[in-house]
């Protein structure tokens, strides 16, 4: 079982192995708005297979508790027990959309993030945003187009800086929180397909079981 793909779409590529070919980071948060809890967001979330949308993709889960703690769900070995990291999480809800803001540093427990490229000094902390939806037990997630957001700053509509080689690519988007807000209404920063999660009627602890009991790579 990979990493939830919530993380995955959060981080892009930086999510693997903590190799960070195509990021976009951002100075500040959405606005000064920010809440530690969306109520909505409680339960077990599995991803939806693209191919068969009627059926689950368990390789994708995460599950948000009772105290509204995000926890990214891992499963380090096929058959064995599920590793539970919590990643303390924030929302913004602007104009009748919602968004996700993660720290760089709340990362620390899932991968190692080196500072932003080209910017010196380095500050203390950096922002992944993530655009979201909620219809229901349906929830769909759109990450940063970062392809787009750098043609912005190089076209100076947005500030920030683009540091970009052959085979990687990472932005720094700079400016206040006011700032990040009126991006984000103003700019299409964001891709347009969505990774799409349905929530489980599974507990956590049948839904491990439901994993264990799958047979090994080995298995006839």
């Amino acid at each position: 079982m990979k990493s939830a793909l919530f993380f995955r779409s959060l981080l892009a590529i930086a999510a693997l192995a903590g190799a960070g070919c195509v990021e976009t980071r951002f100075e500040s948060p959405i606005g000064d708005n920010i809440e530690t809890c969306d109520t909505r967001w409680k339960g077990l979330w599995v991803g939806i297979d693209e191919e068969r949308p009627d059926r689950r993709d368990d390789t994708t889960a995460f599950y948000v508790n009772d105290e509204c703690q995000f926890i990214v769900l891992d499963q380090p070995e096929k058959g064995g027990p599920l590793k539970q990291v919590h990643v303390p999480l924030n929302y913004v809800h602007a104009d009748g959309k919602d968004y996700v803001v993660v720290a760089d540093t709340a990362m620390k427990a899932l991968v190692s993030l080196k500072p932003p490229h080209g910017i010196d000094p380095a500050p203390d902390k950096s922002f992944f945003f993530v655009r979201y939806r909620i219809r229901g037990d349906r929830m769909e997630l759109y990450q940063v187009d970062t392809d787009r957001t750098a043609k912005l700053v190089i076209d100076g509509k947005i500030g920030g800086a683009v540091d970009k080689t052959q085979n990687e690519l990472h932005v720094f988007v700079s400016g206040t929180r006011a700032q990040m807000l009126d991006m984000v209404r103003s700019q299409a920063i964001f891709e347009e397909k969505a990774v799409r999660l349905q929530r489980s009627k599974d507990t956590l602890d049948a839904f491990e079981k439901s994993l264990q009991q799958r047979p090994g790579p080995n298995a006839r």
